[in-house]
């Protein structure tokens, strides 16, 4: 019979630095730093003297017989993402079994605005590159580059800025970043898979039901999960569709909540939680931070080669779509949505946070820099100039993002302070006496 015992990311009494640096790679403040830091490091390596950034890029390895023969770049985009779009799946199986997703009318406005939010930004990508004078051809197969949003970013700025927020807010854009992510996995699996191998997929597919199988009877042996996964991993990716789509599918089959045979809800969490623990430090840690390190590197070539860059239509639809398509695609859905239907916005957000989280929801990075690789090939000319729109794009938005929360944030600071006003010392607030 399988052991209902939760897994544990460290035996009891082992290893307690590495427990501590796990809680630390947690938080939400920390995966954003070490995002930004692996993002500069990348431009400056790019930019030295030399040409070691390409070639550690670059550097092939891995059985060429499974089709995994991959350069470094490719194995973090494919390999390492997967990861991150695991604990992705994980988190979103969550907001639908137990979370905010799974009352519709709670739900019903982020999820319109997560679809707004990823239609206006392709729209105004598209129109760019259709008015544009010095317009190029093909340069449409990018529109779905500025329609994602970047969780650790996001969630890691609203931490540092918005310390006074409503709750609620956080909800709303976490809501929104995973139905995004989502649907980003969906346009990937749909608009940029090539041609697909149907007997690696239907394999892929087989390997997944006997993961699905196992994590549902609560098996946690990892010699069992772990070569099930990777087998899913491998045969999607050598299907021709995205490999990170695999990521997504074992998240979403492991269960949130024990099921009756096991001892019924009430029992407790499923395995769903224990994986969102044991994966989280090594996504936001690793996988990402090093996705990053291999994808934002761009060789600037100096003021004129930037300002080449920007002028280019690609990388001016990114930025638009980012900075412009993202706010104006959240704040008009979820208006009309809350004007036409029952939804409503929580009592406790302000118009003005909203748009402030809508600016913040054009940090695109992560998926972008990932769709617009798929798009527009490694180390292309193109792909160079997307990465490039992807971070002016993305610390546009987050610096004007900034701007409007924090200026909220002193609000509600400032408004918690006059509740907490006790003029006379009876023990109860003066605004609840009057």
């Amino acid at each position: 019979m399988p052991s209902t015992a939760p897994p544990r990311l460290f035996a009891r009494g082992s290893w307690p630095e590495a427990r501590r640096i796990a809680d630390v790679l947690r938080n939400e403040t920390t995966g954003g730093l070490l995002l930004l830091a692996c993002t500069v490091l990348a431009l400056v390596w790019a930019n030295l003297p030399g040409d070691t950034y390409e070639q550690v890029r670059q550097f092939h390895f891995g059985p060429a017989a499974l089709h995994l023969d991959l350069s470094v770049e490719h194995w973090a985009a494919d390999g390492l993402l997967a990861v991150f779009f695991f604990v992705a799946g994980l988190e979103l199986k969550k907001e639908f079994v137990a979370g905010d997703l799974r009352n519709p009318r709670a739900a019903a406005l982020p999820i319109a605005a997560a679809v707004g939010g990823m239609a206006v930004p392709a729209l105004f990508y598209v129109l760019v590159n259709v008015l544009h004078p010095d317009a190029v051809e093909g340069a449409l197969v990018g529109w779905a580059i500025p329609s994602a949003t970047d969780i650790a970013f996001a969630l890691g700025i609203l931490a540092v800025v918005g310390s006074r927020l409503p709750s609620a807010l956080r909800t709303f854009l976490l809501t929104l970043a995973v139905v995004d992510d989502l649907l980003g996995i969906t346009v990937i699996a749909v608009f940029y898979t090539e041609r697909v191998q149907w007997l690696p997929l239907l394999l892929g597919l087989v390997t997944l039901a006997l993961f699905a199988v196992a994590v549902q009877r609560r098996v946690r042996t990892w010699w069992v999960l772990l070569p099930l996964a990777v087998a899913t991993w491998a045969l999607v990716h050598a299907s021709g569709v995205h490999a990170t789509v695999a990521g997504v599918l074992l998240g979403l089959v492991v269960p949130v909540l024990r099921s009756e045979a096991n001892g019924g809800p009430e029992a407790g969490p499923g395995l769903s939680e224990h994986f969102a623990h044991r994966w989280q430090p090594i996504s936001t840690g690793f996988a990402v931070p090093v996705f990053a390190l291999m994808s934002a590197g761009v060789a600037i070539g100096g003021a004129s080669g930037l300002v080449e860059a920007v002028q280019d239509p690609v990388a001016l639809g990114v930025v638009a779509g980012l900075v412009l398509g993202k706010p104006v695609g959240i704040v008009l859905t979820t208006f009309l949505v809350s004007r036409l239907t029952r939804a409503e916005l929580d009592e406790s957000l302000h118009p003005v946070d909203v748009l402030g989280m809508a600016l913040l929801a054009g940090m695109g990075f992560t998926v972008s820099l990932l769709i617009g690789s798929l798009a527009f090939g490694e180390g292309s000319p193109a792909g160079q100039h997307v990465t490039l729109g992807v971070l002016i794009g993305s610390a546009l938005s987050a610096a004007l993002a900034a701007v409007v929360l924090s200026r909220r944030n002193h609000v509600y600071r400032r408004i918690e302070a006059e509740e907490g006003v006790d003029a006379d010392g009876n023990g109860i607030p003066d605004v609840y006496e009057r």
